[in-house]
């Protein structure tokens, strides 16, 4: 009842003690499309939903290149998140002029979330209305962030945002324990997978589907159209495999 009332800029708290600017741009985070983040001991991999308008557009770009050893994943509104990339792009070339180095994924993660933070400070701004999965290499191995508009960022093993992320999440949570120790193939296949779960049809292409991947002696590289048909592949033949295999348990039962 109060939010007609409460939700005309971002400092004007409800008596629930909710502020719905912030929460606004939190449901637009929900409603984009789903993305994926898991890592290993060696390898951090994005996988990313991609939407078109209607036939005759085409697939919106949902993963961005940071540097050579970062990229972000996005769901909600594009214009923000190309905002924020821009920003993130120029910290990593400032900290690398100044100190040589490649900026500390962590480093750069709660800058970003200080800045998303800073803008629920005042009336004149709005918070950004996208959520960031930020993939990165360092010294101290692959990292996997999840940054909300809100301003609070979190480090996972594996995270999921965007439509219908919730069955990709469940699938995560069953096998996430595993991931440490895989090979990057394995790897991308359960993120792939997970992916898939959020499909509303079930169905996941070169054309709708990105994958990126960065580790140990590997930049971050974006695989998109027919350079992500590889990947597509090897979870086409798990599949078949399986099929055969449960027609030759039912076939065995039989007799």
């Amino acid at each position: 009842m109060f939010r007609n009332q409460y939700d005309t800029d971002v400092t004007t708290w409800s008596p629930q003690g909710r502020i719905h600017q912030v929460e606004y741009a939190m449901e637009a985070v929900k409603q984009g499309s789903a993305c994926v983040g898991v890592k290993s001991k060696t390898h951090a991999v994005l996988t990313a939903l991609k939407r078109s308008t209607n036939d005759m557009s085409s697939y919106q770009k949902k993963i961005f290149k940071v540097d050579e050893h970062m990229g972000i994943a996005i769901s909600g509104l594009t214009a923000d998140a190309r905002s924020l990339c821009m920003y993130m792009r120029t910290e990593c070339l400032q900290h690398k002029y100044v100190y040589e180095s490649p900026v500390p994924v962590q480093r750069l993660v709660i800058d970003i979330a200080d800045k998303c933070q800073g803008c629920t400070q005042s009336a004149s701004a709005r918070p950004y209305g996208v959520g960031l999965l930020v993939a990165g290499m360092d010294q101290t191995g692959p990292h996997v962030y999840y940054n909300c508009p809100s301003g609070n960022y979190y480090e996972y093993k594996a995270m999921t945002i965007g439509a219908r992320s919730q069955a990709a999440k469940t699938y995560l949570e069953k096998h996430f324990a595993s991931f440490e120790n895989l090979e990057l193939k394995d790897l991308v296949k359960h993120a792939l997978t997970a992916l898939k779960e959020t499909s509303q049809n079930g169905d996941i292409n070169a054309k709708n589907a990105s994958v990126a991947i960065v580790g140990i002696d590997h930049p971050f590289t974006t695989y998109d159209e027919e350079n992500v048909q590889q990947f597509i592949d090897l979870l086409d033949k798990d599949e078949i495999s399986e099929g055969a295999t449960k027609t030759e348990t039912d076939t065995a039962m039989q007799e």
